[in-house]
Order: structure tokens, then sequence, then C-alpha cells
């Protein structure tokens, strides 16, 4: 491999190629640790803090490694960036005869046997639904992909999707009549030939790691995997090594059914009677609940009246769709499909209700149309090691927020690192940008206890004139949905009566992209969003000059699957609240910290109202992990830095 500090000089081919590209000393240094990484096969744990420009680092190295690569990132829209633009920009730059690939999730591509099939029965909800498929299916004659994002006519949430696509349990795989115009298929030949693989951290699980779809044979061919946005992964890797049922996969595979026999087996009137037995059983089981939504461990659940009972019907209801669904079975590759799905998820419903693992977390969600029974591992280390240790390769984790410090301690013992031979190596790049001139950390005076019932009063009298100092341009990030709410119609209400016409935006008027293009746009907005604008969330420039974090964001401790982890770990004599709830509070609360900053010429406030950041011992913890800003306890001063600020472009 050629040394990548070459490729980063001045005179270099990213200059030569990239106009205006200028290399930060952390991003060369960066590039070389991963070098060498890829050459030992080592794994490599780095942190980089913001504008280190770690894209850059990881991808030169990357494609001048000579083997087989997979670049994994936390979400559909930073893959989607990176195959489209970073990847064959720095590709063109180093001008390496590099094949790349992107490769999705089944529910990306549509699919032309469940198109067709859907299209023909055409029962649909709405005219939006029908006409949304029929734009769907004129998509399909010309794409070569057929991936969804391409599709610009249909909304990325139109149910018309579901119609449209198929799932890991209806895909008829190699028997589907349909399978040589098969986009998913395509996908992975296409993954399986190139150099460089891009996917993202639900599917390296779901289908590289765990072979769920078919894809086993990517990890083995590989030399290197890196995972971008990696501090994601302690939380993906247990949503993918758990099971879960629910009502919607239940009423999911009734609905097929009773579609696969009207097309391959309309005389068998016992099995429609029979999946519309099975919808009710599911429904009867999400309305034990009535209008809640709830995160329940199984003995909190099991205390609702009926709960047990409709468990073990919707059991029996689903052994009995089975014996008849089998009677029809050879009918149709479609019904023999309902039939697998049926059998395997007759299997985890029974490893549910009398688990074999001692070490599952048992626990029910409870959502405002469906209800989940999942089986979480108690911890995921284990098999996270074992995948890690099965054939020499280069794995490298990084994202701006994996320590705490500069000790990724609590990091690579969630995922198994810490025990490895050898050890992996670590390394924290601060960010280049100049965080003492550039930014001001305020935390106001006399906030009350964070757990008082006028809390987010507080927040919003102290966010409301530092939001009117910054003539908007703000996010407002809190830890619950229920203070989101509340702090939106405080702000509302606050800036009428004191006749600023600022447009303030909530979370949920919109998707995630509407809502961010709407703010950007507005240049003088307020956005009031909770958990996920968190991260992922990139507004350099003007657009963004404050951000008001409520609290410091601790997990709820009511969290069935966090109070089962903190049981453990005190049942092991280790402190939970320094092992796990502190480490993680820290990484979320330096990710939300992250939304500020994003250029060397942005400047702004971060304002953290949760006085436990001065007053409780953890909270300098808390503080010396974010960027060294300036600190002041005065909202003065805050203020005063704001109104500096050149006025906003609306």
């Amino acid at each position: 491999m050629s040394d990548p500090a070459q490729m980063f000089a001045p005179d270099g081919p990213l200059a030569a190629a990239i106009q205006g590209f200028r290399a930060r000393p952390q991003q060369i240094e960066m590039a070389q640790r991963i070098a060498e990484a890829i050459k030992g096969h080592r794994v490599l744990v780095a942190e980089a803090g913001t504008g280190t420009g770690k894209t850059f680092a990881y991808l030169v190295p990357a494609l001048l490694s000579g083997g087989k690569v997979i670049i994994s990132t936390g979400t559909k829209t930073l893959q989607d960036q990176l195959f489209n633009r970073d990847l064959p920009t720095v590709r063109a730059a180093l001008k390496v005869p590099v094949t790349i690939a992107l490769l999705k999730g089944r529910a990306n591509y549509v699919c032309p046997y469940h198109l067709e099939r859907n299209a023909r029965d055409g029962r649909f909800l709405t005219a939006q639904d029908a006409a949304d498929l029929r734009a769907i299916a004129r998509f399909a004659k010309i794409t070569q992909s057929g991936d969804k994002a391409e599709c610009t006519d249909v909304r990325e949430d139109s149910a018309a999707w579901i119609a449209a696509t198929s799932t890991r349990d209806n895909c008829l795989g190699q028997d589907c009549p349909n399978v040589k115009e098969c986009f998913v298929m395509q996908a992975r030949r296409l993954a399986m030939e190139a150099d460089l693989v891009v996917v993202n951290h639900h599917l390296f699980f779901a289908d590289v790691m765990l072979r769920d779809e078919g894809m086993g044979e990517l990890l083995p061919s590989c030399n290197t995997v890196i995972f971008d946005e990696a501090h994601q992964l302690p939380e993906t890797a247990s949503l993918f090594f758990g099971e879960t049922v629910s009502t919607a996969q239940v009423l999911e595979l009734a609905r097929d059914t009773r579609s696969e026999t009207l097309a391959g087996a309309r005389d068998c009137i016992a099995l429609i009677d029979a999946s519309r037995e099975l919808e009710k059983a599911a429904r009867d089981l999400r309305l034990v609940f009535g209008s809640e939504t709830a995160r329940l461990s199984v003995t909190q659940a099991a205390e609702r009246s009926g709960f047990d009972e409709a468990v073990e019907v919707l059991a029996k209801t689903l052994e009995n769709f089975e014996t008849v669904l089998d009677t029809q079975a050879e009918r149709s590759e479609g019904l023999a499909n309902c039939l697998r799905r049926a059998q395997e998820m007759g299997e985890r419903l029974q490893r549910w209700r009398t688990p074999k693992e001692k070490e599952l977390i048992r626990w029910v969600e409870v959502f405002s149309q469906s209800l989940a029974l999942n089986g979480t591992p108690l911890h995921v280390s284990d098999v996270f090691k074992r995948q890690l240790e099965a054939q020499p390769r280069a794995w490298i984790f990084t994202s701006a927020t994996l320590a705490v410090g500069k000790d990724f301690g609590h990091y690579c013992r969630e995922l198994g690192l810490a025990w490895m031979e050898p050890p992996p190596l670590t390394a924290v790049w601060g960010s280049p940008f100049d965080y003492a001139e550039q930014a001001l950390l305020y935390a106001p005076q006399g906030m009350p206890d964070p757990n008082s019932p006028n809390y987010s009063e507080a927040v919003a009298r102290r966010a409301l004139p530092l939001i009117r100092a910054a003539r908007g341009r703000a996010f407002v990030l809190c830890t619950s949905l229920r203070a989101m709410r509340r702090i939106h119609e405080l702000l509302v209400e606050g800036l009428q009566q004191a006749g600023d016409a600022l447009p303030v935006l909530l979370q949920g008027e919109g998707s995630r992209t509407e809502l961010l293009e709407r703010f950007r746009r507005l240049g003088n907005a307020v956005l009031v969003a909770s958990q996920s604008f968190w991260e992922g969330v990139d507004v350099p420039g003007d657009a963004l000059s404050l951000v008001v974090i409520d609290k410091l964001p601790f997990a709820s401790p009511d969290d069935p699957v966090l109070a089962a982890r903190v049981e453990y770990m005190q049942r092991q004599g280790l402190s939970p609240f320094i092992h796990h709830q502190l480490p993680r509070t820290v990484i979320n609360m330096k990710q939300g910290a992250g939304r500020l900053i994003r250029s060397e010429g942005d400047r702004g406030v971060l304002c953290i109202c949760d006085p436990r950041m001065i007053d409780k011992s953890y909270g300098k913890v808390v503080w010396r992990s974010l960027p060294p800003m300036r600190r002041t306890r005065e909202e003065a001063s805050a203020v005063a830095f704001l109104e500096k600020l050149p006025p906003p472009r609306t």
C-alpha cells in the first residue's frame, strides 16, 4: 500500500483534484494509523472530532489497500452520501481501478413479484396509495437499480412501498417467478463482485454477520471492515442478536397468506377463516394495553389483566393456522413460503414464552398500532467477539464520539474488544476547530431539579432570551417527547408575547429530511426536537448558531433492558452508573453538542440547562468530554455573544 500521507500532501492527488482541499494533520495521522491496522489485520478504535475529515481519512487507505473492503455507516442517508459523493470523488482523485457497490436491505428495492401482484389486486386504503403504486410501477420499468431512493415521485414513507417491496419473510428467493428481474439479487451480485461495498449497520448485522438473507459469502471474502458512526453499534448489535415476535409481523403473515390463498387455493375457505382468526388474536393482544405506549419487562407486562391469556391464545391460534396452511402449502411457492414463516414465528414465540438461555432479557414494547415481544441478550460482547476472531482481517471502528475523555474502556467492553488478543489499538484525534474562539458553553444559574414538575417551563424561560438574541437559528434538543411538546408550546407562546415572528418547527410535523430542509431554507427558524435530531444532523453555516439541551440524556431507569443490565452489573460487583449509564450519557451528550460547530466559520452558543452538570461530581466527566469552549454561567454573556453574530440570511 502507498503511504496515505502522500495522497494528502499539498501537491498530492487530492489537492489536485478537489477544489479548496486542505489536509489537516489529524486527518493524515488517522489515515496512516488505519493503513497500518489494515496491513496488520488489527482492530483499531478511533475517535475523530468534528472537522477532522475522517471520511477521507478512512477512504484513502481503504481504496489503496488492494483487498476487499466493507464500509458500514450509521444510516441510509450517510450510505447514499458516501457512495454517490465521497467515494467517487476520492477514487477519481487517486486514479485507482477499484470497483464499488452499494447494498441496502431488501425493503429498499422494488420487488417485481409483489408490485405486480398488489397492483393487480388493487386493494388500497386511499387514492394517493393507488397513484403512488402506479408511479412505482413506471419507475420499475426504467430504473437500473430498483433503489427506492431514486424514485423521487413517491414519498419514502408512502404506504404503497409496502405493496411494492419484499420482506425477509415473504421473499420467494430462487422459487420466485420474477427471479431474473430481481433488484435485490442484482444488488447482491454486484456486491459480491465489487472491491469495496457500502452497507449500513442494520444490513451488516442482519445480512452479513448473521447470514439471515443469503449474504453469508460477503464477510468471509473481505479483508477489512470499517464502521463509521461506530458509537451506534452496541445498540444495533443488541437488536440483531436478539429475537422479536410482533403483532405487525403476525398481521403481515395473515394478509400475505390470504393474498396467496386467493391466487393459488381459492377453494380453501378454512385457510381464509384461519387467517382472520390469527389477525384477531394479534389485535386482541395489542388491545390488552388500550391506547398506551410503553416498554415493559415481562414481569410488568404479566401484571396487566389478560396479557398472559392473550399470548397463549395467539400461540394456539398460530398453531391452528399452521396446521390448516400445511394442507395447502404444496399448491404454490407463495403458500409454501407462508408455511415456513408460520413455523419460524411459532418457534420464536415458543422460545420467548419458555426461554432456554439464562442471560436473555424478555420485554414487551407497546406501540400505538402494534406490540412486540422481544428477547434481547444481556450482553453482545461474546457473540461479537467470536465474529471478530473468526478470520484474520482488519476491523476499524470510528466516530466523533466513542471515548469518555480518552478512555475507550466502556465501548470496548460492550463489544467484547477489551478481551481480544492482541488488544485493540486506540486513538483520539481532537477537532481542528478553534472552539475557544468559535463557541461558548453556557450553564444557566438557578435551574430547578430536572425531575421537578416545572422544569420544562424553566428551560423555555432560559432559552427565550438566547433564541431572540440569535434571531432564531436554534436547535432545542429534548430528552423526552413530552418535554419536547411542552417546551415547543411555551416557546411559541413566549415569542408571540414578545412580538417576535420567528418560525418554530416541531419534530413530527414532517420527515426529518423535510424539517431540516425547511430549517436551512428559512434561515431564522427554531427547531424543537428529541433524540432523533441529536446525531447525524449537519447544518453548517449561520443557519444554526444556538443549541439548547434540556437535560443530560440519561436513559430512563424504567427501561426494561437497562434495568436488567443494571441488575447484572450489580451482581458482578460493578457500578452500573460509572461503568454503563454515565459513559453512554457522555457519548450521547457529545453527539448533541456536536450539532453546533460544523465548519471553521461557524460560531455559536451551547446552552446545557441541566444543573447536575455543575452541581454533581459526575458533571465534571460530562463537561470535560465536551469540546474546549469558553464557559459562562451568565445569561448576559451568552446573549452578548449571540448578538455579535452576523444577522441571519432570510
